[in-house]
C-alpha cells in the first residue's frame, strides 16, 4: 500500500514505536536511478484495489514486501515493465503475511512484524535477478545502506518503470524491531533523500558488492518528523524474521540465494 499515514507530532525514541508519514511521492531529493546492479532486484507490486508498493525478488519466483502492502480482501501482480515502460503484469499466487504482522499495531505507530512474501505464478523474467538475505548481525549507528523503490512519479502520478535510490544513514538506537535511516546531508531537519510514496515494502541493501537485503521500508516522515517525506525513513530488519523467510520460501517451493 502507498504510504499514506497519519502525522505524528512528536518522536518516540522508544524502539517499539514510530512517527509515521504523510502522502507524497516518489523517492524523494533527487534520488537517482539505481545501477543495474541493485535495480534487477527491485520490483514494483501492484493490487486489485489501487494500492502500489515495492518488493524485492529473494527467489526467481518470491518477492518480499511489507506486510502493510498486502491487506486481505485484493489480488495482487508484479508490474515487470518493458523497453517502453509499460507495465506487464505477473500474477501472484500466494500471499504470506507474518504470523506476528499486526495491522492493529502498525496503525497505532507500534513496530510489528510488518513482513511479507508473495509466491508468483512464473518465475520472473530476465534482466530480475534474486536478491540474498543479510546475515544475523548488529547494525551499528552510521552505517549507511542503499534504498531503492519504485514510488509513484510527481509529474504524473503513475509509475515509471525506474527504480531510484538512496543511499541513507543508520540514526537513533537501531534494533531488531526497528532501524531508522536519514540523509547524512540533512539528518532529518530539512528535506533530504528518503523513500516515500510506492517505496513501502522498498529494499534496503547493504553496500558491499554482494547487495544482502537487511529490510524493508515500512514508514517515512518529512523533515522535522513532520508529516511528508524527505525526513526519516524507517526499515523493519530482517533479523528476527531471516528464519520464517527461508522456512515459508521452502514451503512455497522456492530457492532462495545461498
Amino acid at each position: 500500500m502507498i504510504l499514506r499515514l497519519a502525522a505524528c507530532g512528536t518522536f518516540l525514541a522508544s524502539l517499539m514505536s514510530f512517527p509515521m508519514s504523510g502522502p507524497a511521492h516518489a523517492m524523494v531529493g533527487g534520488a537517482p536511478p539505481a545501477d543495474p546492479a541493485i535495480a534487477r532486484h527491485v520490483v514494483r507490486l501492484v493490487g486489485s484495489r489501487g494500492n502500489s508498493c515495492s518488493g524485492v525478488a529473494v527467489a526467481r519466483d518470491l518477492v518480499l514486501t511489507a506486510a502493510h502492502c498486502v491487506p486481505p480482501g485484493a489480488d495482487y501482480s508484479i508490474a515487470v515493465f518493458d523497453a517502453a515502460s509499460q507495465p506487464q503484469l505477473k500474477k501472484v499466487t500466494s500471499v504470506v503475511r507474518h504470523p506476528q504482522f499486526d495491522p492493529a499495531t502498525y496503525l497505532a505507530h507500534r513496530a510489528t512484524a510488518d513482513v511479507a512474501l508473495l509466491k508468483l505464478a512464473a518465475p520472473l523474467p530476465a534482466p530480475f535477478a534474486p536478491a540474498p538475505l543479510a546475515r544475523e548481525r548488529t547494525v551499528a549507528v552510521g552505517e549507511t545502506f542503499i534504498v531503492a523503490g519504485h514510488g509513484i512519479v510527481e509529474r504524473d502520478g503513475r509509475p515509471e518503470g525506474t527504480a531510484r535510490t538512496a543511499t541513507l544513514a543508520v540514526t537513533g538506537q537501531p534494533g531488531t524491531l526497528q532501524i531508522r535511516l536519514f540523509d547524512l546531508a540533512t539528518k532529518g531537519e530539512r528535506a533530504g533523500l528518503g523513500a516515500c510514496d510506492g517505496d513501502s515494502g522498498a529494499p534496503a541493501f547493504e553496500t558491499d558488492p554482494r547487495h544482502a537485503v537487511i529490510g524493508v521500508v515500512s514508514w517515512t516522515t518529512g523533515p522535522q518528523l513532520a508529516e511528508g517525506c524527505g525526513g526519516l525513513t524507517g526499515l523493519t530488519p530482517l533479523t528476527r524474521y531471516r528464519g520464517w523467510i527461508v522456512e515459508t520460501a521452502g514451503k512455497l517451493g522456492s530457492s532462495l540465494v545461498p
